[in-house]
């Protein structure tokens, strides 16, 4: 870092001089040299600059173990990038580079995934494995990926290119669950949390699940770790999600309360099973329907949560506002498909969850009624559903929101 060292009692005036012109680098503080003086640290880019009176005696150095200020100590991860990119490049800094820089990011780990929007610009390309060398020094990791977009080949493979390391397995701990994947053949979702909490929190003890989507395990584990699922049959086909499903599954001690099914989930060969099915696809898991009425037990039944995205015109009116999770047991929660579903009133919570769209409950009716069909078909005899909950994910883009459907189906008993 280049410093202008001057005698102790110079000290202060040459500050304010730097100051004054805008020459001083606020990212280090005043540092003591040999000879008894002090030095001040200047910006690289304004040396051509500096023009001081003839009366401070100091000379220029370079100190290689400088101290960053306290500013500095407590500068947010985005500005500490910035100040060390601007470093970097020196007179060649611009404003049009600085909106190229990142302000977020995902961290994985060691190793940090930028958008695919960073660092495009052409002054960038040229800088090499400097610039993401810095990068990775400024954001305290080893390795730096670039997201691309998602292939559309139905796995939702991830474009992603690794920038700096040797390879893309990382460690993801999310809700006390160790996840690992390779990010240059993964995704990691990690937008899902609150549905993640909330299956970890239902009441699975001593029974079988089938995931039909496990991806990397962003449900089959919550069942396992936390709800206490006997056993959970995953089904998953892309080969890359099933390797990370195997090592996560052995990471979090639940390999042996596992089964890993290969291969297109339609075509599974379960029968008669499951006490509960998780269909967590978007934009619609509407193809494994009937995959998951085989797969219920035929005697007892069991739970269905069936996730969808689910399109809401916009309002002319301000929303109702409403629960959308009815107690089990209510009289709420025991309505038939096809029947009207009041949910109960809110107490004024202003939340995602707890705003009510009619578009969800026609949607949540249609498809438990089309379950009862299915369920009906297949046994030949009738069968129940009943809407248990409507859990709003997230909003998946303008209008479109990602809804989680529990619905109970039971065998209606001669």
């Amino acid at each position: 870092v280049p410093a202008l060292a001057t005698e102790r009692r110079f000290a202060q005036r040459l500050r304010e001089c730097l100051e004054q012109k805008r020459l001083s680098d606020g990212r280090y503080q005043l540092q003591r040299v040999p000879g008894g003086r002090v030095a001040l640290p200047v910006l690289e880019e304004k040396l051509s600059q500096l023009c001081l009176p003839p009366e401070l005696p100091c000379e220029l150095v370079r100190i290689q173990d400088p101290v960053p200020s306290r500013a500095a100590r407590r500068r947010p991860p985005a500005q500490k990038l910035r100040d060390e990119l601007r470093r970097l490049l020196g007179a060649s800094w611009s404003e049009e580079l600085e909106r190229d820089v990142p302000h977020a990011w995902q961290r994985h780990g060691d190793l940090v995934l930028l958008s695919e929007d960073s660092f495009k610009a052409a002054p960038w390309q040229r800088l090499g494995s400097a610039l993401w060398e810095t990068v990775a020094s400024a954001l305290g990791a080893r390795r730096v990926a670039r997201r691309g977009r998602v292939m559309p080949d139905g796995m939702r493979t991830p474009s992603v290119t690794l920038l700096l390391g040797q390879h893309g397995w990382v460690e993801h701990v999310d809700n006390g669950i160790r996840y690992t994947f390779d990010v240059t053949k993964c995704m990691f979702s990690p937008g899902n949390i609150t549905e993640k909490l909330r299956v970890a929190s239902l009441p699975c003890s001593g029974e079988v699940l089938v995931d039909l989507y496990a991806g990397i395990g962003y449900f089959t584990l919550p069942f396992l770790v936390h709800a206490g699922a006997a056993f959970v049959h995953a089904c998953e086909w892309n080969s890359h999600a099933v390797e990370a499903l195997h090592r996560t599954l052995v990471l979090n001690g639940v390999r042996d309360r596992c089964h890993i099914h290969t291969g297109d989930s339609r075509q599974l060969q379960l029968r008669d099973v499951a006490d509960r099915v998780n269909l967590g696809l978007i934009p619609s898991s509407e193809e494994g329907w009937p995959a998951a009425c085989r797969v219920l037990k035929k005697d007892t039944g069991g739970v269905l949560h069936i996730h969808h995205n689910v399109e809401t015109p916009p309002a002319l009116a301000p929303p109702q506002t409403t629960v959308l999770m009815a107690e089990r047991g209510s009289p709420e929660a025991a309505s038939s498909a096809g029947e009207p579903w009041h949910p109960t009133e809110d107490n004024g919570e202003e939340t995602l969850r707890a705003r009510f769209k009619p578009e969800w409950q026609r949607w949540a009716e249609a498809t438990a009624k089309r379950i009862q069909g299915l369920l009906a078909e297949l046994h030949g005899r009738p069968w129940r559903t009943h809407i248990l909950h409507i859990e709003a994910v997230k909003s998946y883009a303008p209008h479109v929101h990602h809804l989680v459907l529990d619905l109970e189906c039971r065998p209606v008993l001669p």
